[in-house]
């Protein structure tokens, strides 16, 4: 009879709660229970920790068996408790002796299948980097010591089997914990995937300049365009535009990756999401929700892109529920139980047709949509939601020399290798300015970043007044106008030695048309 405690933590959002898996070995009838909420999943966990133990050679203890999953009022769920309950039944029992400088500086998650081997679990990553940040080290399946071993600081041992556990020399006592194997810190960001080159779009080159300027301050973007022109590919393209993630939000975009139902790769670290859901996708999903109040695709996307095409044809109230991530950059998830959120900081990429047959304007004259059809069909996007957009250009059918590539001479500057160091520049400029890209803008930052002389005030003035701007509409402007300052100054050889100088100068009313140009209403 004894008693026994392992560290471990539970997942409920992006938090990683600790929690102690406390055994206790009494006498009576056998019994084995496990308290402190646990899902049916936890439950179902006495009968592969029995017959992993006897399957591994253990004695299962013939008492009464409790665990208790500290703190109590904690939702568990997930099959990661394994691992720390049968250590705990065999702790209590003496069958394995782990020092309490063990007990004290490591955490153990781990799923048993019946014969005793560790498999893979998700959030390992979270666990990981929440360990790290508590100056604990983690034993995990080996099919998960990659992407645990991404959080930075955290000493990784990754086992096959529950006897591999037992038999770590780390964790017998031979020798200190201090002394345990090194950490492989910082997996190095990803490589040798094929990026789509913006070379491939044929003609548009409006249409490209606009994707660089979206990629350039983070801006939203919407493409509106007949079927075939190339809107998809552009989309497509965008993250191959954005420098590769580093640090926090490299780990931020690895966490939530790490505890979604796909899981994540460690091979994809540092590289950019690009999501495109269905347009037959519900709120729960973009948003997220669910019994387990998983992150939606907002969430997903965070850092990165997320591409809705045929944007009329989505749910009223999906396209609602997007205003609010698109101001803030985080959703909330409230439940009976608790209240979650998530990151969502995403580049919004929407395409559309003109009309519902998607002919409009075309040359050849097949449209015959009424308008009052045209203006159903463009209604779906509310007046709101469209406000948030802050680009919208149209992506027109290419003509036949630009499309079979007759005589074409492409432009350097509108390919991805020719536009991507200049997006890295234009960052750099805009995080070394404000901290944050021009998108992020907001309140008296737009005044600092975004000065305008008396000519560009007049244009802006009149522009509102012609197009109907709102006030969100003028800042978004201004936002756009500072984003194409900062590409024009990316252009410069000089612009690293005059930084400090260059960025912080006023717009232009060249600047502050171009961006006019890119938010004039094509729907």
């Amino acid at each position: 009879m004894g008693n026994a405690c392992v560290a471990s933590r539970a997942q409920w959002g992006l938090a990683a709660p600790p929690v102690t898996v406390e055994v206790h070995l009494g006498s009576g009838l056998p019994t084995f229970s496990i308290v402190g909420m646990p899902a049916t999943a936890v439950k179902e966990s006495k009968e592969r920790v029995r017959a992993a133990l006897a399957n591994s050679g253990f004695e299962f203890p013939a008492g009464r068996i409790t665990v208790n999953l500290s703190p109590a009022d904690l939702p568990k769920e997930g099959c990661r408790y394994d691992l720390p309950i049968a250590l705990g039944i065999l702790l209590a029992m003496g069958q394995v002796e782990f020092s309490e400088a063990v007990l004290a500086n490591f955490e153990f998650y781990g799923e048993l299948g019946l014969a005793g081997e560790l498999k893979p679990i998700r959030g390992v990553l979270l666990a990981a980097a929440h360990a790290a940040r508590a100056g604990r080290s983690v034993v995990v399946p080996a099919a998960n010591v990659a992407e645990a071993r991404l959080a930075a600081s955290a000493t990784t041992l990754g086992v096959e089997t529950l006897l591999g556990v037992c038999a770590l020399p780390g964790l017998r006592g031979a020798r200190d914990v201090a002394d345990a194997p090194a950490p492989l810190l910082q997996s190095t960001p990803f490589a040798g995937a094929a990026i789509p080159d913006l070379a491939d779009v044929r003609g548009q080159p409006f249409a490209k300049r606009a994707l660089i300027v979206a990629a350039a301050g983070g801006h939203s973007i919407l493409l509106v365009g007949p079927p075939g022109t190339g809107k998809s590919m552009l989309a497509q393209r965008l993250p191959g535009l954005l420098p590769a993630l580093e640090g926090a939000d490299a780990l931020d975009v690895a966490s939530i990756a790490s505890v979604s139902s796909r899981g994540f790769e460690p091979r994809d670290y540092g590289r950019r999401p690009f999501r495109a859901p269905h347009h037959t996708a519900s709120a729960g999903a973009i948003i997220g929700g669910g019994p387990r109040a998983a992150p939606g695709e907002v969430s997903l996307a965070h850092r990165g892109v997320l591409f809705l095409d045929e944007l009329p044809e989505f749910n009223r109230s999906v396209l609602e529920s997007l205003r609010e991530p698109l101001e803030s950059g985080v959703v909330a998830i409230a439940r009976a139980a608790a209240r979650l959120e998530y990151p969502a900081r995403f580049q919004l990429v929407a395409a559309m047709n003109p009309c519902p047959c998607g002919y409009l304007g075309d040359v050849s004259g097949r449209c015959r949509c009424a308008p009052p059809l045209i203006a159903r069909y463009r209604a779906r996007i509310s007046g709101p939601l469209l406000d948030r957009i802050d680009l919208r250009v149209e992506v027109p059918a290419p003509a036949s020399d630009e499309l079979l590539g007759e005589g074409e001479r492409q432009d350097a500057r509108l390919s991805t290798a020719g536009a991507a160091p200049r997006v890295r520049v234009a960052h750099d400029l805009q995080r070394a300015r404000s901290g944050k890209l021009n998108a992020d803008l907001v309140g008296s930052e737009l005044a600092e970043f975004c000065r305008l002389d008396r000519y560009c005030r007049r244009l802006l003035a009149q522009a509102r007044a012609k197009l109907e701007l709102s006030a969100r509409g003028v800042h978004r402007v201004m936002r756009v106008a500072r984003t194409i300052a900062d590409l024009e100054l990316a252009d410069l050889e000089s612009v690293a030695a005059n930084a400090g100088e260059l960025m912080n100068q006023p717009l232009s009313p060249a600047h502050l048309a171009e961006a006019l140009q890119l938010r004039r209403a094509i729907v």
